[in-house]
């Protein structure tokens, strides 16, 4: 009875975390700190050094629930990796996650060798530990702060951070059986072994996607089993390829992005429970990570581990990004951002709890390390990243038009979904001039009560519900077709401002007209190319550029193509006065230009 009672007492303590977990995110909402430092911070108050004083010292339970917890979240990142979206940004984010995690850690070996004067492959060891990113912390925070980045920076971090920590766990699981196990082992072996760790995780990841995917397809499964399937599947590709040899963390990644690339039944339901998995997994990895800590051992290193994090946060992270980034175009400003967000996360503590578990030496010093580190990058970077932002100018000021769209699930549709509008009186749709984007197929109109296809009700009227069938991500142009005539005024001059020209404008006719500088380079472009160059070809209405001094936003949208373009100024950069009214003047360049063509 004794052995039940105890098993109550650690289930009752183990719910109430939960429960608290489940309020902090509440709580961390609000005042925009990442879940993580608040789960981290939970599990300290209930471990040894707290008030819950629970000694917690168990690193072989620490690397079973943290490769699980791990396994997880990286095979929810691969699932919200659309690689159609992602255009431009592939290959600057696989450079990242690959050779710039491998660049972090070697830089960060140089100050920990001069630091604490440890072998090069201690200090590297310790390098690797700290150098990947933690997605789930930099997209929580953007989200809280509502920043919409510029496509390719927002793409380009989104794939880095959710597929950098294999690298950094191959180099510290390689690292540690070097000084753990294999004293002798070469580094030519050790490549072999990294090489033959990518090629065999990678092909379990592509045959394990592929299976899982099929299996969602074919399989007649009981209603809420697919996201189980799914989740269990994961686990598997990740298990299988760690038996082979392989790396089981880019396998589970590489098995979600595949699987989250192709048309999937119930997709809708799998991502809905991942993301209940995903957080799970997460907050009670932090937790139990937050337990495993001694807050009153860190102090030992406190004064090392500050001065490893300002470097890792000044120096090697940026100097790292420079160099990848460099032969890809990125703006200094987009380097400087994307140097910034680099925030230290869960994996550099659970990569840590492995010496402990192996027993190398040194291990308590590696963990007290990348403790500290975690949580000064969470503390600094992670509630500066919306100063950032703005300060860097990758922000994009977006708003989302006010509407009461009305979404249907479209079981196991991956492509499209189905969403409904009431037309109110005044909406744009139901102007003469405004036209559906050819890719909205209407699907029923609802108007009196009674049910008409598209054929019959014909254009949209007031107060009629109008369903329409539309590709991912897009539906927001038929938001602002179905706004609420006032409400769509008042955001349309906040999002556009009062002036508005074509899409194919000259920026040096734009320019002229305003008196505005324009480099000579771009002289020739349009807005249109602008746009379509700094958003890879899929702009979409709210997307803004800051141009001369002035701000374009994408009014209207043709096939993919930019025909409208608004124009914000700021109080420095107003119309010259000496012209009696935008109107006249406008028509005068364009008479201008229509005489020059």
């Amino acid at each position: 009875m004794e052995i039940l009672h105890s098993l109550d007492l650690w289930l009752l303590i183990g719910s109430l975390l939960v429960l608290a977990g489940i309020a902090s995110s509440l709580v961390a909402t609000r005042f925009g700190a990442p879940m993580l430092l608040v789960f981290l911070a939970l599990g300290m108050l209930a471990g040894e050094d707290g008030i819950g004083g629970i000694a917690f010292e168990d690193y072989r339970l620490t690397y079973a629930v943290g490769s699980l917890a791990l396994a997880i979240i990286l095979f929810d990142g691969g699932l919200r990796t659309r690689l159609d979206q992602v255009k431009g940004a592939v290959a600057p984010a696989v450079i990242l996650a690959s050779l710039g995690v491998a660049l972090t850690a070697a830089l960060t070996a140089i100050a920990v060798r001069q630091l604490l004067g440890l072998g090069w492959a201690e200090s590297l060891l310790m390098g690797s530990i700290i150098a990947s990113t933690d997605a789930a912390a930099v997209f929580f925070l953007l989200r809280a702060n509502g920043l919409h980045l510029q496509r390719r920076v927002g793409a380009t971090l989104e794939m880095e951070s959710s597929s950098n920590d294999p690298i950094a766990i191959f180099i510290t699981l390689t690292l540690i059986g070097m000084l753990g196990i294999d004293h002798d082992a070469t580094w030519l072996e050790l490549a072999a072994q990294l090489a033959r760790q990518v090629a065999l995780g990678g092909l379990v990841g592509w045959l394990g996607g592929q299976c899982i995917a099929l299996a969602l397809n074919r399989l007649e499964l009981p209603s809420g089993l697919h996201p189980l399937l799914a989740v269990a599947g994961a686990v598997a590709v990740f298990a299988f390829s760690n038996v082979l040899g392989g790396s089981g963390y880019l396998a589970v990644y590489l098995a979600g992005v595949v699987i989250g690339n192709r048309p999937v039944r119930a997709f809708a339901n799998v991502l809905s429970v991942q993301d209940a998995a995903t957080w799970l997994a997460q907050m009670v990895m932090f937790l139990v990570l937050g337990l495993l800590v001694t807050p009153s051992r860190l102090l030992e290193s406190a004064w090392v581990a500050l001065a490893v994090a300002a470097f890792l946060m000044l120096i090697a992270r940026p100097l790292a990004v420079a160099l990848c980034l460099a032969p890809f175009g990125f703006r200094k400003r987009e380097i400087a951002f994307i140097s910034w967000v680099g925030l230290r996360g869960a994996v550099g503590i659970f990569l840590a709890s492995i010496p402990m578990l192996v027993g190398i030496e040194n291990a308590q010093l590696y963990f007290n390390i990348a403790f500290v580190v975690v949580l000064v990058s969470l503390l600094v970077q992670g509630w500066s990243l919306s100063w950032a932002a703005d300060i860097f100018d990758v922000a994009v000021p977006r708003r989302d038009p006010p509407s009461r769209r009305i979404e249907l699930d479209l079981p196991g549709q991956l492509e499209y979904e189905l969403v409904g509008y009431r037309a109110e009186d005044g909406s744009a749709i139901l102007t003469d001039d405004s036209q559906l984007p050819a890719w909205a197929s209407p699907v029923l109109t609802v108007r009196e009560g009674r049910v008409m296809t598209p054929e019959s009700a014909g254009k949209v009227r007031a107060q009629d519900y109008a369903y329409f069938l539309a590709p991912l991500g897009r539906v927001i142009r038929l938001d602002w077709l179905f706004a609420e005539p006032a409400q769509a005024r008042e955001v349309e001059r906040a999002t556009f401002g009062e002036f508005s020209f074509q899409g194919d404008i000259p920026l040096g006719t734009l320019a002229e007209f305003y008196g505005v500088q324009v480099p000579a380079r771009q002289a020739h472009l349009t807005a249109a190319d602008l746009f379509a160059k700094q958003y890879d070809d899929q702009p979409q209405i709210g997307d803004s550029l800051r141009f001369a001094g002035i701000t374009l936003v994408v009014r209207q949208l043709q096939d993919e193509r930019v025909i409208r373009v608004g124009l914000k100024f700021s109080a420095r950069h107003a119309p010259p006065a000496r012209v009696q009214s935008w109107r006249e003047r406008w028509a005068h360049v364009r008479r201008k230009r229509t005489r020059g063509q």
